[in-house]
């Protein structure tokens, strides 16, 4: 028996096969386009990542006997909207991509009139244009026409999952689960379903969300003629981070994690009640079991970590590929005095900033592309570490994403935190909580202690760096934050 997962994630979709020992047996991968259609803007084409979605399955299905699938698990990148119409499965306009920073105005606009509070007393979460709620707000104020078919039924709003399952079941499926619905500034943390007075607020038809569902348990089959040839039961649905908690096995209080992927995310298990934040930290959901139990989480969200690597590839073009970003930047033992701020679109966890913009800051004659690759990945350190010193004392931290690969990044955040950073063999962490959830929902694994027997280490990063050093590199970027504030 095996378990087939899809991560859609921000700039491509992944398909992984996941055996009964937790081992990724296959994988598939496939980017789709990234549009930036003003500053600020970034967009996603859903037929495009429903294409990458398919041309990912095909190419793990290559790898795998289709007949040892046992079931199918789904996570996706959070609070991205997605329109579609609910006969042709056709969207008629490209998705609002998490990172979106258009919506700023809106927030500021619903700030000064009082709703900030209230809003995060029911959602756990704050007025930005991160979430999914004040993009909407923007497509009914500035695009009325799409807006009217939203309200007359005709096209569906959802995140990622929810696009996903319609175009996997061929419409049948308007669906998500507690992970995603809890990003949408739409769902009420308390009643653990979407709120009417918050779809008064931004003006959202509740009718037209889709329905919520438990974490883990079957929801219906795939349809083969849409879904490459396959019959599976969809049994699996959390939005990435969650999904990469999961993964880590993250099951009890105060367990945390570190994902280090387009952003970054950090998240403790907080157990059965939400948790409030008095320091810029998220109270969310993290997932629902199929008796109704919600397990909550406190989270720190930074929106700009390996998409500065890539910025680095495909934007300054300074470096070939992110796996050769550790190689350059271990050719200089320290930046040289440069400060780099990743504030590529504004700043999330614990700043929440829209308006502030990336800085390059102490560049002399001698700076070369070394010394700029290695303040990248120390601004990755410190922007987790800004997160951190806002959490309750941890023991260790569970790091995982494509940069955990990167050693010397762990070892500096070891140094910066001062704590253990431990790396699991498997670092494709948000793939394997989504094939954990479907797993677990069809009975390939009897529990979560099941799933806990097959968590393996791979590496520990013990803090080597001297308290005073990396308090004293901690403070000038911290500096560094506060010119990049407020730019834009």
């Amino acid at each position: 028996m095996s378990v087939l997962a899809i991560d859609a994630g921000t700039t491509g979709v992944t398909a992984v096969v996941v055996a009964t020992d937790g081992s990724i047996v296959a994988k598939g991968y496939q980017e789709f386009t990234q549009h930036f259609p003003r500053p600020g803007w970034v967009e996603h084409a859903p037929e495009e990542i429903w294409q990458a979605t398919i041309a990912a399955t095909r190419e793990v299905l290559t790898q795998v006997d289709a007949g040892e699938l046992t079931a199918l698990g789904i996570t996706n990148q959070r609070e991205t909207v997605v329109l579609w119409d609910r006969e042709t499965l056709g969207s008629p306009r490209r998705a609002i991509v998490w990172q979106d920073r258009r919506s700023a105005d809106i927030c500021v606009r619903l700030r000064e009139e009082g709703h900030e509070e209230r809003v995060a007393e029911l959602t756990g979460l704050r007025l930005d244009p991160y979430f999914s709620g004040t993009k909407l707000v923007w497509l009914r104020e500035n695009e009325p026409h799409t807006w009217a078919l939203v309200e007359s039924g005709r096209y569906a709003v959802g995140t990622v999952d929810s696009y996903l399952i319609a175009r996997m079941t061929r419409g049948t499926w308007h669906v998500t689960d507690v992970s995603n619905a809890s990003r949408t500034l739409l769902f009420d943390l308390h009643t653990g379903d979407w709120s009417d007075e918050l779809c008064a607020l931004f003006d959202v038809p509740r009718e037209a969300l889709p329905e919520i569902v438990p974490s883990w348990g079957v929801i219906d089959d795939t349809d083969p003629a849409s879904f490459c040839g396959l019959t599976l039961p969809i049994a699996g649905i959390a939005g990435d981070q969650q999904s990469a908690l999961f993964g880590q096995t993250c099951f009890d209080e105060g367990e945390t994690k570190c994902t280090y992927g387009t952003g970054s995310f950090i998240l403790t298990n907080t157990g059965t009640t939400p948790v409030r934040s008095e320091a810029g930290l998220l109270t969310t959901a993290a997932w629902r079991s199929p008796e109704g139990e919600t397990t909550y989480a406190l989270e720190g969200s930074i929106f700009v970590t390996g998409a500065a690597v890539q910025w680095l590839r495909d934007g300054l073009q300074i470096i070939g590929s992110a796996a050769e970003a550790e190689a350059v930047a271990r050719t200089v033992d320290d930046t040289d005095g440069v400060v780099f701020v990743p504030a590529l679109t504004g700043l999330g966890a614990p700043h929440w900033d829209p308006h502030a913009r990336g800085l390059v800051i102490g560049i002399t004659r001698g700076t070369t592309r070394a010394h700029v690759v290695r303040a990248t990945l120390e601004a990755i350190a410190y922007e987790v570490r800004d997160v951190l010193e806002t959490m309750p004392d941890l023991a260790s931290i569970k790091v995982d994403g494509g940069a955990a690969a990167n050693s010397l990044l762990c070892q500096v955040q070891a140094d910066q935190v001062g704590l253990p950073v431990e790396r699991p063999r498997i670092v494709e962490t948000t793939a394997l909580g989504a094939a954990f959830l479907a797993g677990l929902g069809t009975g390939v694994w009897a529990s979560t202690d099941d799933l806990k027997a097959t968590w393996q280490l791979d590496a520990r990063f013990e803090p080597a760096a001297e308290r005073d050093e990396a308090d004293a590199k901690y403070a000038r970027w911290q500096d560094a934050v506060e010119r990049s504030e407020g730019w834009a």
